[in-house]
């Protein structure tokens, strides 16, 4: 390709990426075309793919770029070096900002364009207004009696399966995705190990997704009761639903609705995330509400988190991660997550919590 032609690609790939990341969100015309259409037909082609390697191939992909970052740029100073000249550096530079736009580019066209969804409280019949300090306490309160209630059937049971080979979850996350959207059920992922997974670690960063290949990576630390509500979660992301509260949403009433392992699972992620809120005295009110089987897996997580996170990190990483929810139009930020408590308080449900979509009243 001539240089005059290239640059022309170079700047319209660029301008590209900048359009796209600077334009409305649109939220109807993204939820018609985009996440309940284009979206989950590349979901359902790209997670059984991924489902069949055994490894995470977002750890492939990361590798690959880092090593072409490094080659363009050290070809580049090599070439500038030989011929004395700053414009073999420059153009390593603009390979570089095209190749970002390019992965921008593919981000949001392989996943990215769910952050601009209509929000779950526009298209699910939700009370407005934050819910009440004791309603959120009472939340609380219940998830402990349940807690109480499930834990020595699901200890009996034990998780011995891995969750995205678990048919009942599996079918649970199907009918719940039935009754939020219209869409084609995404296909529910296998949580992969990482070598990311240290920085999971110290970072207390419970899974995410690879946005490129639509897979599901965990913490390898992760203990056995927790993990079919991170698994949840993470599906929840893999069916579109970019918003941290929305997925945790998904992931819990997809867990509410499967076996007693998972609903013990997805009522201990509910109390942690109600604890997490509340004030000193309310939080000590909660626990000790816990009989003694359910207090010990929290202390158990407590410990987990507090054994592997460096603070430092853990800050850096959650501040970093609230800018890119922010780029994303998640304008809560990392704050999105406690979301998770109001809809769970504010939404209505039909029995079985079957959430009522507007327009189903």
């Amino acid at each position: 390709m001539q240089a005059a032609p290239r640059t022309i690609l170079y700047v319209v790939i660029v301008a590209l990426a900048v359009a796209l990341g600077a334009a409305p969100a649109a939220p109807e015309a993204t939820e018609r075309w985009f996440s309940t259409g284009i979206y989950p037909r590349v979901q359902q082609l790209l997670t059984p793919v991924s489902n069949a390697v055994p490894f995470a191939l977002f750890d492939v992909l990361a590798g690959i770029a880092v090593a072409a970052l490094v080659a363009v740029l050290v070809c580049g100073a090599r070439q500038a070096r030989r011929v004395r000249q700053a414009a073999p550096m420059l153009r390593a530079v603009a390979r570089v900002v095209v190749g970002a736009a390019l992965i921008y580019l593919t981000f949001l066209l392989l996943w990215g364009f769910n952050y601009r969804r209509v929000p779950m409280t526009e298209r699910l019949l939700v009370e407005a207004g934050a819910p009440m300090p004791e309603a959120v306490v009472q939340l609380g309160l219940d998830a402990a009696a349940r807690l109480n209630a499930l834990h020595d059937a699901a200890h009996q049971s034990g998780w011995r399966e891995a969750p995205w080979q678990d048919a009942t979850l599996r079918e649970a996350f199907t009918q719940v995705q039935r009754n939020l959207s219209d869409a084609p059920p995404a296909v529910p992922g296998r949580l992969k190990r990482t070598v990311f997974g240290p920085y999971l670690r110290w970072a207390s960063i419970d899974g995410m997704v690879n946005p490129f290949g639509l897979e599901a990576l965990a913490n390898p630390d992760l203990l056995p009761f927790e993990r079919p509500f991170i698994a949840a979660h993470e599906w929840a992301h893999l069916a579109g639903y970019a918003d941290e509260a929305e997925a945790s949403f998904v992931g819990w009433l997809t867990c509410v609705r499967a076996d007693v392992e998972a609903q013990y699972s997805g009522w201990l992620a509910l109390y942690w995330q109600v604890a997490s809120e509340v004030n000193e005295m309310e939080r000590a009110r909660l626990a000790g509400a816990l009989d003694p089987g359910p207090r010990r897996d929290v202390e158990a997580i407590v410990a987990r988190i507090r054994r592997g996170e460096w603070p430092w990190l853990q800050q850096a990483g959650w501040r970093l991660y609230d800018r890119y929810l922010k780029a994303n139009r998640v304008e809560e930020g990392v704050r999105s997550y406690g979301a998770v408590v109001t809809l769970v308080l504010r939404a209505r449900f039909a029995d079985g919590w079957v959430p009522v979509r507007r327009g189903f009243d």
